[in-house]
């Protein structure tokens, strides 16, 4: 789950660059406010961690009043659990949206499934610009700068990322019995392992394709490990 602002650009329009651009936003003021606000705490919180982040700042930032702040959360905490939510939901949404794409190119769930990871490949290549790090991660090593339910929300949403993946891999199992011993439930956190593996080499060698290699090494595994012999 590496997508924040730049999940929901990839969600609106990466599955069909042919549809017309349409420049109409239908949010309320008051939307497009608290929006902001999640932006430019998102942005801080992966820059220099959700304790360095202060209200302050954020207020600045958005050109706003404190009580304006206020109005949308009623503290941190508050804020924290917005960025978390909205995250997961964009997450979500950006998988299902790829997921319903690949389904509808192949009714085979191995090839579907691969068609879903060469799609995912060609997503992580423009994304590691759009994200300079991966909030889940941060949330998970600096957990003690937040309070109990967040890191909850935060556990929920990698367990039902490992659901979605674990829950096709054994559709696939069903049809294909696998060659290997490799456990569903490890494949399908493998997903999330060299995402944001990959991320960390895509910063740290300037290197914008390492996701998506690393994604297309991990569809030749899976190929393998269903395929017929």
């Amino acid at each position: 789950m590496v997508w924040g602002k730049g999940a929901s650009a990839m969600a609106d329009g990466a599955f069909d660059k042919t549809a017309p651009e349409v420049q109409c936003d239908t949010r309320s003021k008051g939307e497009r406010t608290r929006d902001r606000i999640l932006d430019l705490a998102y942005d801080s919180v992966i820059r220099k961690g959700f304790a360095a982040t202060s209200i302050e700042e954020l207020v600045e930032a958005a050109g706003i009043t404190k009580s304006g702040f206020f109005y949308h959360f009623k503290d941190k905490s508050d804020l924290a659990r917005g960025l978390i939510e909205r995250y997961t939901t964009r997450s979500r949404f950006f998988l299902e949206e790829m997921e319903r794409r690949a389904r509808e190119l192949s009714d085979d769930p191995l090839h579907s499934f691969l068609i879903f990871l060469k799609l995912y490949a060609e997503a992580m290549e423009t994304l590691v610009d759009a994200h300079p790090g991966c909030f889940v991660a941060t949330i998970t090593f600096q957990d003690q700068a937040y309070d109990r339910e967040m890191r909850e929300l935060n556990t929920q949403g990698v367990l039902t990322w490992r659901r979605r993946f674990a829950a096709w891999l054994a559709e696939i199992a069903a049809v294909y019995p696998p060659r290997g011993k490799a456990a569903t439930e490890d494949l399908a956190d493998a997903i999330l392992t060299f995402t944001y593996g990959g991320m960390t080499l895509a910063k740290a060698l300037g290197d914008d394709r390492a996701i998506s290699r690393q994604a297309l090494t991990f569809r030749e595994t899976i190929r393998l490990h269903f395929q017929p012999a």
